[in-house]
């Protein structure tokens, strides 16, 4: 039995000043019935937390640590730029030289603008994307989470393709409502919505890869009719990479699916770990952001030197032609999950595995998932037992199926096969309640 004596005394005591004892809500294990493990500190490929226990970790700080935590390089790039000071709110070199990276790997940004979270990056961009058009009505798809943006955090109406209501309290029925929801991967569904509105659209956001609900992979033709309509009707197409960039491929799935959308979200990798997302995308849009045009937009901490060269050091790292990286964390996760695969028919469990580059999921499923829905019907029960024996034989992974899991370059093959010793046995627990 794993011991968290002190990490169940540490979450006693968070729960009297911090709203259900965490800072965001999945890290409170709320559905796993005992207190998260407090973590102590972190390297390459594992994590320990304060009760002496150590993990192998594929959730990254959900996603951003590719490159392993405490890279040496990334350490070195910060203690540099902390001894500089730690904020300027002031232009850096730092800035333009993580934008140039940024645009290196994906072409269709020409210009970028630096903020600090992936909510952030998603909320401006609307703006940008509803100033650029003069229009107020945006789509969104059902099971992709954009952050707590009030005009993001909705539910489908009534119908597939009408307008959507608050799914959280504190949000008014007038924000919600010029924002569709449609189920992720209808293209026939979508296309008849953009019949009935396109003019009055002003952008199309979707997850290229969904990383919400699950990694779940967008259908043949699907990103190519959100292209075809948002181009017919001079809607914007923004795609939120947030989770997805540098992750589906080295130019994330701008690259993978060779389509290019007008606005591009970045977030997590690009920070290195620290605080940081981006929006980006074509000139004509970018140039009506402040203090170019009249949409305004703004950040004490935007561009914020610690950020910017924990990112830079990042993908430094990242994009070094003669490692391959990209090519590794692909290989290592296609590993994983074919050992999964294996040990899944050797014990006749139905499970659905999901990769995009290197990120990916599983479900216990006897059918494919394809939008929020599927996922849902996966056995979360089953899920939620497989998670307490993975953690009580150190594999730290998302205490949720509709959580994505993350590969780095630190992980190595004795961490892979660690994992799939502890998964056999977690597999063998879930089988009892499928």
């Amino acid at each position: 039995m794993l011991n968290l004596t002190k990490s169940t005394q540490a979450f006693q005591e968070a729960q009297q000043v911090l709203p259900g004892g965490v800072n965001s809500p999945v890290r409170s294990y709320q559905n796993i019935g005992f207190a998260p493990p407090f973590i102590a500190s972190a390297k390459g490929s594992k994590i320990f937390d304060i009760d002496g226990n150590e993990y192998i970790d594929y959730i990254g700080s959900w996603g951003p640590m590719v490159v392993g935590h405490a890279h040496p390089e990334v350490v070195q790039a910060l203690n540099q730029a902390t001894a500089r000071g730690t904020s300027y709110g002031a232009p850096t070199l730092a800035e333009t030289a993580l934008a140039k990276k940024i645009m290196t790997s994906y072409p269709c940004v020409q210009k970028i603008r630096m903020v600090n979270s992936g909510t952030e990056a998603t909320m401006s961009a609307l703006r940008v994307a509803r100033g650029y058009t003069k229009r107020d009505k945006i789509i969104k798809f059902i099971g992709c989470y954009h952050g707590h943006v009030d005009s993001l955090l909705v539910q489908a109406g009534s119908g597939l393709a009408t307008f959507s209501t608050p799914s959280s309290p504190g949000i008014t029925a007038g924000t919600a409502q010029d924002t569709i929801s449609l189920p992720y991967n209808d293209i026939a569904t979508f296309r008849a919505t953009m019949q009935k509105y396109g003019p009055e659209i002003a952008a199309v956001i979707v997850e290229p890869v969904a990383g919400n609900m699950g990694v779940v992979l967008p259908k043949d033709g699907f990103l190519q009719a959100l292209r075809e309509e948002t181009s017919h009707y001079q809607s914007v197409l923004i795609f939120d990479e947030v989770m997805c960039g540098f992750r589906a491929s080295a130019g994330g799935a701008v690259k993978k699916y060779h389509i290019t959308p007008d606005l591009v979200c970045f977030g997590k990798i690009i920070g290195g770990g620290l605080p940081v997302a981006a929006y980006g995308g074509k000139n004509e849009i970018m140039q009506v952001v402040s203090p170019l045009g009249p949409v305004y937009q703004a950040g004490t901490l935007s561009g914020n030197p610690l950020a910017m060269a924990a990112g830079l050091a990042t993908l430094n790292i990242l994009t070094e032609p003669q490692k391959e990286y990209q090519k590794y964390l692909e290989t290592q996760t296609t590993k994983l999950l074919a050992g999964l695969q294996e040990l899944a028919k050797e014990l006749a469990i139905p499970l659905i595995t999901h990769q995009a580059g290197s990120m990916f999921s599983i479900f216990f499923s006897e059918q494919d998932i394809w939008n929020y829905d599927d996922a849902a019907a996966a056995n979360q029960i089953a899920f939620k037992e497989y998670f307490k024996i993975m953690l009580e034989n150190g594999i730290y992974i998302p205490p949720s199926q509709f959580e994505t899991l993350f590969m780095s370059i630190a992980h190595t093959n004795a961490d892979i096969e660690k994992t799939l010793s502890a998964a056999k046995k977690a597999l063998l627990t879930a089988k009892k309640f499928l």
